[in-house]
């Protein structure tokens, strides 16, 4: 049987490096970038406790290489930038483990060279389209360094290749992506904090919001985030150092040591901040026609505002690597019927990580007030979401708990 997995990148190279194992499969997984380029990836993530526990269950070898490379998550603060406390939670009260901090390029290292046998890189796809004897299966062509190759008679293919996903709007069109208005950038910057900013913290000043925590090895994820006109760009004027430095400066002039080390970091690397709108776009999971999978940000692109984008690709990789892995066992070799039962396994609990991570986003939105919303995730049934959340990695969480958000509807 040939699986094919288009992106090494979480999702695709844990499930690379499962599948491989498969005596009698031939698994091949397709990487755009070349090998050497994860090295200037990204910035930095958290992982979510419920990440770290489905890998640790799934391939606790890959796990261990993991957290070598990380510093754990154990709490999460929240404060106004003047220094008020408003939120102080250790995550031992929400969750049965830690979560990892780390910086994208050593995650993409550490899994990829856990995969490597599986990962041709320099490959861009240019032409998908079903088999013409069979059109359950797919053929792939793609460019590798220069060289056009094919491969025909695809039994399932896999696309873990991002939130604009080549393969998700080719086979099985453009999922409409809806903007919840905010914007957010990011940078990695050199840790020269003294040690003000450590674990998980963010600083409100209205909803204009700091997020700040370190990572190996000697690094501050620093971003900001700022409300804007949901269908509209990131104003060009926003963007500016000064205008950066407004937004987050209280009425009393008077910013924490923390906040003040925070905002003067994103200021002086203005220039090279990476910015995004928020937004999201509805789940699926496996094509109605074609044996082909979607995992990840393909699958579900979602809000980052709990940390779930990596945390859910993770889950996703280590839950259909063990149902294939177990009907391969068993010698039921049918691709449609491991399609219904990942899409089954899966969609719940992501529409439940979804909405969740909408729900928590409401302190950032234009009118909001980051007090009153912050102290509601005090309250026991936030707390009660977010431990289902960080604990329940293989169960379903009842989605009609909760309320409709401004932002819409989840159900695909």
């Amino acid at each position: 049987m040939r699986i094919v997995i288009i992106g090494a990148g979480v999702a695709g190279c844990i499930l690379a490096r499962s599948l491989s194992r498969l005596r009698g499969a031939e698994v091949v997984c397709l990487e755009r970038v070349k090998a050497s380029e994860y090295f200037d990836c990204g910035t930095g993530l958290n992982i979510g406790p419920n990440g770290v526990k489905a890998l640790r269950a799934h391939d606790p070898d890959l796990a261990e290489a993991v957290s070598a490379l990380s510093f754990p998550w154990r709490s999460w603060k929240v404060s106004l930038t003047d220094g008020t406390p408003l939120f102080d939670l250790a995550l031992t009260q929400v969750a049965d483990t830690e979560g990892w901090r780390i910086p994208w390029s050593e995650f993409y290292r550490v899994l990829r060279e856990a995969a490597a046998p599986a990962i041709t890189y320099g490959c861009t796809i240019t032409h998908v389209a079903p088999c013409e004897r069979d059109t359950e299966r797919t053929c792939i062509e793609w460019l590798e360094d220069g060289v056009e190759k094919r491969l025909d008679g695809v039994d399932l293919l896999v696309a873990t290749d991002g939130r604009y996903s080549q393969v998700r709007w080719t086979i099985s069109g453009a999922p409409a992506m809806r903007p919840v208005g905010v914007a957010i950038s990011r940078a990695l910057v050199p840790d020269t904090s003294g040690g003000l900013i450590d674990d998980y913290e963010q600083w409100f000043n209205g909803p204009n919001r700091l997020l700040g925590f370190r990572v190996p090895p000697a690094h501050i994820y620093a971003t900001c985030t700022f409300p804007i006109p949901p269908h509209e760009p990131i104003p060009e004027a926003l963007k500016r150092a000064e205008a950066i430095r407004a937004m987050y400066v209280p009425p009393s002039g008077k910013l924490s040591a923390p906040a003040q080390w925070m905002l003067d970091a994103l200021c002086s690397h203005a220039a090279d901040l990476h910015w995004a709108r928020m937004q999201w776009h509805c789940l699926r999971y496996a094509d109605p026609d074609w044996n082909v999978l979607y995992l990840g940000d393909a699958a579900h692109g979602m809000v980052p505002t709990l940390g779930q984008g990596a945390t859910q690709a993770i889950e996703d990789a280590t839950v259909a690597g063990d149902i294939i892995t177990q009907e391969w066992a068993s010698e039921r070799r049918n691709p449609r019927h491991w399609l219904r039962q990942i899409s089954h396994a899966r969609s719940d609990r992501v529409h439940f990580a979804m909405q969740l991570s909408l729900e928590a986003t409401d302190t950032m939105l234009e009118g909001a007030d980051p007090v009153a919303g912050t102290l509601r995730k005090l309250k026991p049934g936030f707390l009660a979401k977010l431990r289902a959340l960080y604990c329940d990695v293989t169960g379903k969480a009842a989605r009609e708990d909760f309320h409709e958000l401004a932002a819409g509807s989840l159900v695909a």
